[in-house]
């Protein structure tokens, strides 16, 4: 486990029917010393952030049988997992604050309030006229369990939603309908998974697709979004953005994107509360009583998500 609260979570678990005991080791992946032999772990969590020696730990666990994440992004850990180890997600864990931050920056954004607090600070009151999410119309990118959540969220603020997902089905629009559809969306989010097929979804030509005064809003991975074509529109006042995640990621002082006219960046927190954190810990300790019960587990990845 990478940390006490886990930790004690997990021995929780010794006393259930037919487990005898649980043994627990703390490892949080900032340094080369271990707190045992990797090789008799079993199961592992990482820490939520990875870290280099919390991914290069993995070679060293011999008799490992189960990776569990505390992300839903498995595009770190994927490419580690030993042949015949299960690697589970943290599906779920996160929907309810990812979909808060996306609502939050959308608001933000449409309504101004970046603009507001340098007005703020300035002391000068610049009423005018914004913008708002009512009667908006809202793509969603990649609607699974994250994209549900956002759209639950949005239904009160009486937004229109089209549904985008690599799966096309009942009321979901493929990715191939992608040229066909930015044209209607006022608000484009992205919750698409990071693979080889959405790496630079993003491009220039995507976003020549979108309206002008659009709002692209990246809940997903940096790498989904071509930084450079983003750039260039937002540069030109075509498109505005608010961003969770960037390429390069941290973003580097001095960046432009930092100062980019009508784009708002947050440091990737949108999954970083404390109902995420209760939500993981819970996860954690059922997936381990899974584990040790011979239970299935969930959130088991096939495939490349």
């Amino acid at each position: 486990m990478p940390d006490r609260e886990l930790a004690d979570a997990v021995e929780g678990v010794a006393g259930i029917e037919g487990v005898e005991d649980v043994s627990v080791r703390i490892y949080d992946g900032r340094t080369d010393e271990r707190p045992g032999d990797p090789a008799e772990v079993d199961l592992y969590v990482p820490p939520f952030v990875a870290t280099p020696r919390s991914r290069e730990i993995v070679a060293e666990m011999s008799n490992l049988q189960v990776i569990q994440l505390q992300v839903a992004g498995v595009d770190t850990f994927l490419p580690l997992v030993p042949e015949g180890v299960v690697l589970c997600n943290a599906r779920g864990v996160h929907d309810a604050s990812t979909a808060e931050w996306v609502v939050g920056g959308i608001i933000a954004a449409q309504r101004e309030f970046p603009g507001f607090r340098d007005a703020q600070r300035e002391g000068r009151w610049d009423w005018h006229m914004t913008d708002a999410l009512t009667d908006r119309t809202v793509m969603i990118v990649g609607y699974g369990s994250v994209g549900a959540a956002i759209e639950r969220r949005l239904t009160p603020f009486e937004a229109h939603v089209i549904r985008v997902a690599r799966t096309a089905r009942d009321g979901v629009h493929p990715v191939s309908a992608l040229p066909g559809l930015l044209p209607e969306a006022d608000v484009v989010v992205l919750i698409v998974p990071s693979t080889a097929e959405t790496t630079g979804l993003v491009d220039k030509t995507f976003l020549a697709c979108m309206k002008d005064n659009a709002l692209l809003v990246n809940a997903a991975r940096g790498i989904v979004v071509d930084t450079e074509a983003l750039l260039t529109e937002v540069t030109a006042g075509r498109l505005r953005a608010v961003l969770d995640v960037t390429d390069p990621e941290p973003l580097p002082a001095g960046h432009p994107l930092w100062t980019a006219p009508g784009v708002f960046i947050t440091p990737h927190v949108g999954g970083s509360t404390p109902a995420s954190r209760r939500r993981i810990v819970a996860l954690v300790r059922d997936q381990v009583r899974r584990f040790v019960t011979g239970e299935p587990l969930i959130n088991v990845i096939k495939g490349d998500y």
